[in-house]
């Protein structure tokens, strides 16, 4: 609400279908239609799939444009989202630069290809095999958020805080993929992957190590990559970006273009 003000917008808000659907055709009868929704795909009651079927099937609301948001892209959901006409498919968590920019491209009449979004039946291919994973992050609200989707996929993970913790683990059991924080107290992502790979010299084993940066700066995936690191992703980590990341690196995995 308070992102959509600052754009200048005039929100209404509701937390279930049906209150959006009666705000909606409320406002339609009033001939102050809205010109867009963003909806939740998992609400109570009735989802946003089946809210944006209703918006669709009602002839006072057929010129109102939707935008879905989802926690994690499943396979079909692009399809289904292409059936309802619905103009983007933004995944959570959400970024505001995604938002501001499908909220353009729809209220200016082009055709919304915004970053995270998923305009295709292309879904990242999820890992067909449970990965054991190494989550080096020294911030608990990212651990939950990535212990959450990580093991919904069926991932097993161990959680290191700092780098020093990483190595230890590291070197008490073995892992198939390290997803591994850049800025972290003691010992930084950068200095860690190093230390990985010096460890491997000799060796045959190269685990795959994905840097995780809120920063995002430019020359920070030279860094990354000069450091010992595979893949980079920045943050906030999009669903949709790390499980084709994990797809990629497990055995047999392959990666969407």
């Amino acid at each position: 609400m308070e992102m959509l003000r600052i754009w200048q917008m005039r929100p209404s808000c509701a937390a279930t279908g049906p209150e959006a659907l009666s705000i909606l055709l409320g406002a339609a009868e009033s001939r102050e239609p809205f010109a867009l929704v963003v909806l939740d795909a998992d609400m109570p009651e009735i989802d946003g799939f089946e809210l944006a079927r209703r918006i669709r099937s009602s002839p006072l609301l057929s010129q109102t444009s939707v935008i879905m948001l989802i926690s994690a892209a499943r396979q079909g959901d692009p399809g289904r989202c292409r059936d309802l006409g619905i103009c983007a498919y933004l995944t959570k968590p959400l970024r505001r630069a995604d938002l501001r920019t499908a909220i353009a491209a729809i209220l200016s009449g082009a055709s919304p290809q915004p970053a995270g979004a998923i305009a295709s039946d292309a879904v990242p291919q999820r890992a067909a095999l449970p990965l054991r994973i190494l989550l080096a992050e020294d911030n608990l609200v990212n651990q939950r958020i990535a212990l959450g989707i990580l093991g919904k996929h069926g991932h097993s993970v161990v959680v290191a805080n700092n780098g020093v913790e990483a190595l230890t683990a590291l070197a008490e059991q073995p892992f198939d993929l390290i997803l591994m924080d850049v800025q972290m107290p003691e010992m930084d992502g950068l200095e860690t992957a190093q230390a990985i790979r010096r460890r491997e010299q000799g060796g045959a084993t190269h685990i795959p190590i994905v840097a995780m940066t809120a920063h995002a700066m430019s020359g920070d995936r030279k860094r990354c990559l000069a450091a010992g690191m595979d893949e980079y992703l920045a943050k906030p980590i999009r669903v949709a970006e790390l499980l084709d990341v994990l797809a990629k690196h497990q055995p047999g995995g392959v990666s969407s273009p």
